[in-house]
């Protein structure tokens, strides 16, 4: 009886798995063919991402300013005389820029302008911010002589100016090159925010429609985009999960009926390098969907900015005649803390090693940045307030939170989530320090801003906040959820577990992965046509 009921269960079982078998198949068939031109989309234009950053990557003379000491000579008049002679009485903020031989005061006006006078005359240089915009990207091109073709300013991030490169509002300007040159600059704080010669215009452009699907955006909305692209994506990870089951999870059972009609050719190479691949397909899956759920809010931290009014005659201390070590000074500009005006003074650091290592000539030997020091004056008492960027930077978090009116900055962070965006007056500070340096894993190139403070609380969600004190900005706010996020998409997606390797091998296992997911999709693809 027994040998009887095992004999039938087999027979059950296998008219069972060759049902399984027939409709998986089918599925996998059908989920094949449905996905076979977002697959191609996706992996032909990721595959390009490396070949752009590697081969094809622009080189530029100069990515930023050298931070050079400005002469206190060269100050005749201070920022109130300036101020005074042309009748402005309030205003947001001043700094000093050098270009074209001349030094000027960068003056913020209430209306958010950028306006520029001579520190030896108090006259004011029209249209200085075009000009000064011309003058940073010829620097940054170390080219004077190409004709600047078009020039605008930009307040919103396009297909071409990506909300990646971080800086709003910049200056775009094209030059007349045979490379077609577009460089943007931001003279508020005169970085250079990107530049796009035609090869890498046309890169953008192709990766951002295939790759971010930007052409949904053009006949519906983010949150369509956004919705189909999970949407695929998971139906893709589905895909892949049925190739792991039928050739490997239940492979002995579909053995037996397969080596009745052997496969070859084709279908051999597509069943044995899809199983491989499938992982990779997975990971790839995952991560970008994952990924495209940040995508729903739009990006506001380029309106993180305090920006306080200040009123010329509040201001008593000259900033040409403060008590200083003016051999070192590099700039100034102002903040408020505590109803106090203070001066922010950047210097060059002091030289602290006994030897000095002898400057070398080889191209080889990249030049280290100059640091600098930061200190902070009492605009009335003319005194030195120590250790002040920590508390400042406190305060900027406190503020970009719920410490201030909503009406005073542009758009705050929401702050209805309490366990993750909660005021940090008073809860405890875990880790404050001053970043010079981007650190891959949680403040990294990708952020633009340097330097930076960083304020980890001890909030549920493990807050943390980078903050630009020298510009009043948020860099960055970064919780646990984010950090996930983050890890998933660098390791999934980027391979930064083979960091180990370097980039360029790093690069080259993205680049095998995918293409290998792309040729086991055509094979299918073609088995299909085939059949």
């Amino acid at each position: 009886m027994n040998k009887e009921t095992n004999k039938k269960s087999l027979k059950k079982d296998s008219k069972f798995i060759k049902k399984v078998k027939q409709n998986m198949y089918k599925w996998h068939r059908v989920i094949g063919l449905i996905t076979i031109v977002p697959v191609i989309f996706w992996t032909f234009s990721g595959l390009m991402h490396p070949f752009m950053a590697h081969f094809f990557k622009p080189e530029i003379a100069h990515d930023k300013i050298e931070q050079a000491t400005i002469d206190k000579s060269q100050l005749h008049y201070s920022i109130q005389e300036v101020l005074l002679k042309n009748e402005i009485s309030q205003f947001k903020n001043f700094r000093i820029v050098t270009f074209n031989n001349s030094t000027y005061y960068q003056l913020k006006t209430i209306l958010g302008e950028l306006w520029y006078y001579d520190v030896s005359t108090a006259k004011k240089l029209e249209n200085g911010d075009q000009k000064y915009a011309e003058w940073l990207s010829r620097y940054f091109l170390d080219d004077q002589k190409s004709p600047v073709k078009h020039s605008e300013v930009v307040t919103e991030f396009t297909s071409q100016y990506k909300y990646v490169n971080r800086y709003l509002p910049v200056y775009k300007l094209s030059f007349n090159r045979p490379d077609g040159m577009q460089v943007y600059v931001e003279t508020s704080s005169s970085k250079l925010a990107t530049y796009n010669p035609i090869s890498r215009q046309a890169f953008i452009w192709f990766f951002d429609t295939f790759h971010n699907w930007s052409f949904i955006d053009a006949i519906s909305n983010n949150s369509i985009r956004i919705i189909t692209m999970i949407f695929l994506l998971s139906i893709i990870g589905f895909s892949a999960l049925s190739g792991i089951l039928i050739y490997g999870l239940l492979w002995k059972q579909f053995k037996k009926t397969d080596s009745l009609t052997p496969k070859k050719g084709l279908r051999k190479y597509h069943r044995q390098i899809g199983i491989w691949v499938s992982l990779f397909t997975l990971t790839f899956a995952f991560s970008g969907a994952y990924h495209a759920t940040t995508k729903w809010a739009p990006y506001t931290l380029s309106q993180m900015v305090y920006e306080p009014t200040f009123v010329t005659k509040e201001i008593p201390s000259a900033n040409n005649n403060l008590i200083l070590d003016w051999n070192r000074f590099q700039n100034i500009s102002l903040i408020t803390l505590n109803d106090t005006i203070y001066y922010r003074c950047h210097l060059l650091e002091k030289e602290t090693k006994r030897f000095k290592i002898p400057k070398s000539d080889s191209k080889w030997n990249k030049k280290e940045d100059s640091k600098s020091e930061v200190v902070y004056i009492n605009a009335t008492t003319n005194k030195v307030a120590p250790n002040l960027d920590l508390e400042y930077a406190e305060f900027l978090a406190y503020y970009f939170t719920d410490g201030a009116p909503k009406a005073s900055c542009c758009e705050m962070i929401d702050t209805s989530e309490d366990d993750s965006q909660l005021s940090f007056e008073n809860i405890k500070l875990l880790e404050s320090k001053v970043l010079t340096d981007f650190d891959s894993r949680e403040y990294g190139f990708v952020n633009k801003r340097l330097p930076v403070v960083k304020l980890a609380y001890d909030t549920p969600e493990k807050t943390t906040y980078f903050i630009e004190t020298s510009t009043s900005r948020l860099a960055a706010v970064v919780n646990n959820s984010d950090r996930i996020e983050g890890y998933s998409f660098a390791i999934l997606h980027k391979f930064l577990f083979m960091d180990w390797a370097g980039k360029n091998i790093r690069d080259l296992a993205t680049v095998l992965a995918a293409l290998s997911i792309l040729i086991v999709s055509l094979l299918g693809f073609v088995l299909f046509l085939k059949k």
